[in-house]
Formats: structure tokens, sequence, C-alpha cells
């Protein structure tokens, strides 16, 4: 899949490559401080802005370079010098928004620079054009259905230079966002790993190379450079596969060498906390950040996620206010006040703001997904369906556009629909109990009752987020008259729970109690089913049976009835809930194996 490494254009300036040639280690970060300086004045002069911001940042980071150690500008050759005015006019027209007129000025022109410049105006143009064109009735939702028209021609030219191995690294980025935006995904990640050869300081290469990789097998095929930029695309390309763990040590490693003040890595672990649900972590994190950076807006859409998720409207509040003051017209802020809005349960206008922040970029995949489940709360599902679908085509690793697809066709009740999303956030997502338990509710629509106890057990052992999928599989038994087993989810239900110390839903703290009050009176364990009735009584849905079963058990005990000596099913309450000290049997643990997936 990958191109060859040793494919590099013989057209790159001898005075560039060595400069740029980046060691595969971390031993020297007075030379990686000269390196990154440099590259961020190069990727600044051909307009990418975004990878200039990056290796400036990064280089921030690093400790001062002396007066004696600072890099000269790479030497002019005399293309550069023949198209000094040309370029510099365009530049000047292209840093003010003007890409056709910048194009025009450039035309004709040979040095390497000149030549990126001319044909990256060209693209930003018909980029320009593509969102112009889309009039405002027509709303976000077929916004990215409009064609970027100079797409095609870009392709050819590009594609000329590149057989005739004329392109310099830039160019091959370009070639390759080019192809990319064609949907010609194999070629695009090709040209892209040529391009980190070729030139491999260039940050933005290696993002989009991340953006079109969807899995761990895809990665380990790509011949990339022995680089310490390597490094730093792998702990990002280990965010998004959901490779947490690797994804924090590559990230501790770059600290650990000396990259402990960068507000990148700071972020992205922040990110990754975030994409595991440790949300006391990745909120301490962005709190840190923001007294660190405290203008940023990078990712700042996740952390009003972790605000939104624990409900802290104040926090929130002031994050969407804050943000407004810096930039009102960025994505990050639009999703922000979004999200403020969907927790005040506004959410026509928290679908307003992520319809804006689509209409200032399309392809932001957050956006989308947001507003995905802005929909889903205002019953729309069928622009519900849409907007999840445009994640997807954003970004196939997506597993929230994929889990919110299923729950919209279970909301149409089509099983067959939602097994299918779901199973496919499932594979993103294979530890994430909140899939598993989707899964197992599917198959048990679908009649597939076996799958959906994998699912329940599979969901419990992951380490169930919800703490749902033991009483769902507790009824799953019931429902097949598998009354031992039935009893030992129950149990182990009611143990974790005051193990824990969580609040959770009387209704199924209730129902757990209900089943093993009635269980243990058809076992004639008197003390135990006492135990369960006298709990039943403190929740309202259960408390007049409770009452029945506890006054049947005195007059059985009145009538001598003796309790069982044997036990059917193991049983140990906890001591919390024993009434009285009522002694209760230890017993051996679940015995679920025939479940286990």
């Amino acid at each position: 899949m990958a191109a060859s490494p040793s494919i590099v254009p013989v057209a790159v300036t001898a005075a560039v490559v060595p400069v740029l040639s980046a060691t595969s280690d971390f031993s020297n970060l007075r030379e990686i401080k000269k390196q990154l300086l440099l590259i961020a004045g190069l990727t600044r002069e051909r307009g990418l802005l975004h990878s200039s911001k990056w290796s400036a940042e990064l280089a921030f980071s690093l400790p001062a370079l002396p007066l004696a150690e600072l890099q000269p500008p790479p030497p002019i050759t005399e293309e550069d010098a023949q198209d000094m005015d040309a370029y510099t006019l365009a530049k000047a027209y292209f840093d003010v928004k003007e890409y056709d007129r910048a194009a025009h000025f450039l035309h004709g022109c040979n040095s390497k620079k000149a030549y990126f410049l001319y044909m990256y105006s060209r693209y930003l143009s018909g980029e320009k054009k593509k969102d112009d064109e889309t009039v405002d009735s027509l709303g976000p939702l077929e916004k990215g259905q409009v064609k970027n028209e100079a797409l095609r021609e870009l392709r050819v030219e590009l594609s000329k230079k590149h057989q005739a191995r004329e392109l310099d690294g830039f160019g091959l980025y370009l070639y390759g966002v080019v192809l990319r935006k064609l949907d010609l995904v194999k070629e695009a990640i090709d040209v892209f790993v040529e391009a980190t050869h070729v030139l491999p300081l260039h940050w933005g290469a290696w993002l989009e190379l991340c953006n079109l990789i969807t899995d761990k097998e895809m990665l380990k095929f790509l011949s990339l450079p022995d680089t310490w930029m390597k490094e730093f695309f792998l702990a990002h390309i280990y965010t998004e596969l959901q490779l947490i763990e690797e994804a924090l040590q590559k990230y501790q490693n770059l600290i650990d060498v000396g990259f402990s003040k960068s507000s990148y890595i700071v972020s992205q672990i922040a990110v990754a906390y975030h994409n595991i649900r440790d949300i006391d972590k990745a909120l301490s994190i962005f709190n840190e950040l923001r007294k660190q950076d405290p203008y940023r807006i990078e990712n700042m859409d996740t952390f009003s996620n972790l605000l939104y998720v624990r409900s802290m409207k104040s926090e929130l509040s002031y994050l969407a206010h804050n943000l407004c003051e810096i930039d009102k017209y960025r994505v990050e802020t639009c999703c922000v006040i979004g999200n403020y809005y969907s927790l005040r349960s506004q959410h026509e206008k928290a679908a307003l703001y992520f319809q804006r922040a689509l209409k200032l970029n399309p392809r932001y995949l957050g956006a989308w997904t947001l507003m995905g489940h802005e929909y889903m709360e205002m019953k729309n599902t069928s622009a519900a369906i849409q907007a999840y679908r445009h994640a997807i085509e954003v970004n196939k690793r997506d597993y929230r556009a994929w889990y919110g697809l299923g729950q919209t066709y279970e909301i149409l009740k089509m099983p067959f629909y939602c097994l299918y999303y779901y199973r496919r956030a499932h594979q993103l997502r294979p530890n994430d109990s909140r899939m598993l338990v989707a899964l197992g509710e599917c198959y048990e629509k679908l009649n597939q009752l076996v799958e959906a106890k994998k699912c329940y057990w599979r969901a419990y052992a992951v380490g169930d987020v919800e703490k749902m999928a033991l009483v769902k599989l507790a009824k799953l038994h019931e429902q097949l008259t598998e009354s031992e087993q039935a009893a030992q989810c129950y149990i182990k239900y009611i143990q974790d729970i005051y193990s824990c110390g969580e609040i959770v839903e009387h209704l199924e703290e209730s129902t757990a109690f209900r089943y093993l009050a009635q269980y243990y009176f058809k076992c004639k364990l008197w003390d135990e089913a006492s135990t369960c009735a006298q709990k039943c009584c403190a929740f309202n849905d259960t408390r007049e049976e409770g009452k029945a079963l506890l006054r049947q058990i005195l007059q059985l005990r009145n009538q001598g009835e003796t309790p069982s000596t044997e036990m059917p099913a193991p049983f140990f309450l906890p001591a919390s809930l024993s009434a009285n000290n009522t002694p209760t049997r230890r017993v051996s643990p679940l015995n679920l194996s025939s479940v286990t997936p």
C-alpha cells in the first residue's frame, strides 16, 4: 500500500534536503528545535498555516537557542530570484484570500515555492467557490455534497509532475490532498507516505495520512521514514484508533525526552483520557491546559463534552462566554455554545450552532455527530441519520456516529439495521460496555438469546459503565426460567452497588430484591427471603409485595415450616444488607462460564 522509501523526487533543491532530514531519535533537542523553526518558516511561506503553527508551538516548548546557533534561512536559488516579485505580490493576495488573483500572477513561475503557491491558490479558490455555491437555504446537511470543480484539473497537472518526479515534499502533500478529496484513498495514502519520506518535518502530510488510516492493520503495512516525527504521528494515530494505552505511553515518552512544556501534547493526553471516559483525569488536565494557554481554542469542544457529561452548567457557560470573547466564528466555539444549549435542553438552538459550525467547516467531525444527537433529541430521525452518515463520511473511525445510527434505527424498530451499526461501533470500541449492552438488546429483539447473553456478560466483564448489564442478563435468565443463574446475576448486581456506594435507579434495585425475595421464598430459605423482602419495603413499587411476603414467611414459621438445609444456588449477601446480623451463607464465585463469549 505504501510507497517505497527510495522514491525521492530528484528536483528537490540540495540546499533544503540536508537541513530537513530528521534524525530518528531525540538525543539532540537543539537540532530538533532548529528543524522545527526552519519548517515553521517554510510552511508559512507556502500558506500552510496550521502546519506552521504546530511546528512553532512545538519549537516554543523547547529551550531557546543562543544567537550563534540560530539557523539562517535556506539560500535563494536562481529560480527563486526570478520569481521573487511575482511570489511576493501573489503571497500578499493569498494572505487576504484573493486566491484567483494570486494564481493569476503566479502562472508560469518555475520555482518550487511559487509553483506550490500557484497550485495551492487554485485548490483553495475551488474550495471557496464550492462553499459559496451552497446557498444558505440548503443548510449544512446538503453542503457536503457540492464538489470542488478545480480538483480534476489539479489532479491531471500534479499527476504529470509526479510521474516526472518534479514534485517536492510540499507538492506531494498537495497532490495527496487532491487525491483524498477525489476519494482516491489508496493513491492518496501512497503519495502522503512518499511526502513523509521527502519532507519528514511537514506535520500536515502526517496528519492527512493519519486521517486515512482506519485500523492498526493498515498502519502495519505503511513504509514510514525512521524519524522522530514518526513518534508524534504514532501517538496521534493511536489516539484516533482508540489504542489509548499505547498513545499515552508514546506521549509520556515524548514528555520524558524534553517536550513537557508542549501544550499540544498536554491537550492530546486530555483527549486520550476523554476517549476512555476517565472524565476526572481529562477535566483536570484540560483545566491545567487552560491556565497554561488561556486563549487556546483547539480541543475546547472536547473539554465542553466533558463538562456536558458532568452537567457542569456554570463551567460550560463560562467556557462558552470566554471562547466567544476570543473568537466567536471558530468551529470549536460554535460547538461549545451548542453543547451549552443542549445541556439546557434547548435543542433547536443547539442544532443551530452546530449548523453554524458546519458552515464554517463542512468536514468538522464533532459538529456532525453532535448535530445528530440534537436531531435525536428532537425526534427528527431522518435528519439524525443524515447527520451521522455525514460524520462517517468525514471519519469512518467515529464510533459515536455508528452508535448514533444504531440508536436511530432502533427507534425506527429496524433491528437488523441497528445490529449492523452497533457491530461497527463495537469493532471500534471493543471494551466499551455501552456498545456491548446495545448489541445484547439487539440480539434479544432478534431472539438470538445465546448471543445476547454473551454480550451482556462481556459488558459486565469489561467494566459496566451504566451498571445495567447484569440486570439485563438476569432478566434474560428469568425469561428462560433459568432461576439459579438469574438469582446469581441479581446477587452480583446488588453486591456491586453496595460495594461501590453509587446511587442507582431504585427501579432496578427493587427489581433485584423482589426477584431474590421470591426466589429464596421458593427455596424455603426464610432468613434470606425475609432480608430481601424487608429491602423491598423501601421502594414504592415493591413495598406491598414485600409486606405480603413477610406475612407469609411469618405465617409459615409459626406453622413450624422448617427452612431448607440445601442451597440450590450459591448466595452471599453483603454484610450491610443482613438484617439484625442474620447469618448468611458464603458461596463459590458466579458460574457463568456457559455464557462467556
